[in-house]
C-alpha cells in the first residue's frame, strides 16, 4: 500500500515549529522531558507554566532589591539566583508541553513571549539598583533591560516578515540569564569575603554591552534576509 504523504499545510506548520524554537541542549534532558510529562499529567498547561516564569522572576528581583537595600545577608543573591534559573526552567517546560505534549492554544505565543519580556526588566532593571554603584549602575540596569527587549524585537519582527526567528548571540535569553545568575553568586561570595561589592556591576556592564552586540547582529542578518527575498 502506498504511503500516504503528510499534508503540505501540516508540514509546512511543522517545519515552521521547529526553526521557532531557541535552539537547546537541555530540552532533551531525561529529567527536564519528565517534569514536563509530570506536569501535564497532573493538569497544569502550559500557559500556566509560563506565568510561572514571570512569578520566578518577581521574586527573583525582590531578592536583588533587598540587596540593593543594603540587607547584610547573602541568602537573598543566593535566592535571587536560584529564581532567574527557575525562570529559564519554565521557559523551557512551556515550550515542550506545548510542542512535543500536543498542547499548544490559540494564545501560546501570546504567554510565550508577553512573560519573557515582564522577567527580562524585572530582574534586570533590578540587577542595576542591586549592583550599588549609584546612578550609573541604575542606568546599566535599565540599558540592559531595553536592549533586551530590543533583541526580543528583532527576532519576532522578522518573523512577522516571514523570516525564521532569529536566536543568535552572543547574549539571547539564555546567556544574559547565566551571566546574571553567576554575577548574584559572586557578589554573594563578595559579602562572605567582606570584600566590595563589584560582581553585579561589573556583569552588567557585560551584558549590555553583549546584548547591544546582539541587536546590532540580529538586525544585520535580518536586513540581508530581507534584501536577499
Amino acid at each position: 500500500m502506498q504511503k500516504v504523504s503528510e499534508n503540505p499545510s501540516n508540514a509546512e506548520k511543522n517545519r515552521r515549529v521547529a526553526t521557532d524554537r531557541r535552539p537547546l541542549k537541555t530540552r532533551s534532558a531525561y529529567l527536564v522531558q519528565a517534569t514536563a510529562r509530570l506536569l501535564a499529567r497532573s493538569g497544569v498547561s502550559p500557559n500556566q507554566v509560563s506565568v510561572s516564569s514571570v512569578i520566578f522572576a518577581l521574586i527573583g528581583s525582590y531578592f536583588l532589591s533587598m540587596e540593593a537595600l543594603g540587607i547584610p545577608s547573602l541568602w537573598p543573591l543566593i535566592g535571587a539566583a536560584a529564581c532567574i534559573q527557575l525562570r529559564l526552567l519554565a521557559n523551557l517546560l512551556d515550550g515542550l508541553m506545548a510542542i512535543e505534549g500536543g498542547r499548544q492554544t490559540r494564545t501560546g505565543e501570546l504567554f510565550n513571549e508577553f512573560p519573557d519580556r515582564i522577567a527580562d526588566v524585572a530582574l534586570l532593571a533590578t540587577a542595576g539598583y542591586a549592583a550599588r554603584h549609584g546612578n550609573l549602575g541604575v542606568a546599566l540596569g535599565w540599558c540592559a533591560a531595553v536592549l533586551a527587549v530590543g533583541t526580543a524585537y528583532i527576532r519576532v519582527f522578522g518573523a512577522r516578515r516571514g523570516r525564521p526567528q532569529d536566536f543568535c548571540g552572543p547574549q539571547a535569553k539564555q546567556q544574559r540569564m547565566f551571566l546574571l545568575t553567576v554575577a548574584c553568586l559572586l557578589a554573594a561570595g563578595e559579602k562572605l569575603l567582606h570584600a566590595p561589592s563589584r560582581s553585579i556591576f561589573v556583569f552588567l556592564i557585560l551584558i549590555v554591552a553583549g546584548t547591544l552586540l546582539t541587536c546590532i547582529r540580529r538586525t544585520i542578518r535580518l536586513a540581508r534576509q530581507l534584501e536577499s527575498r
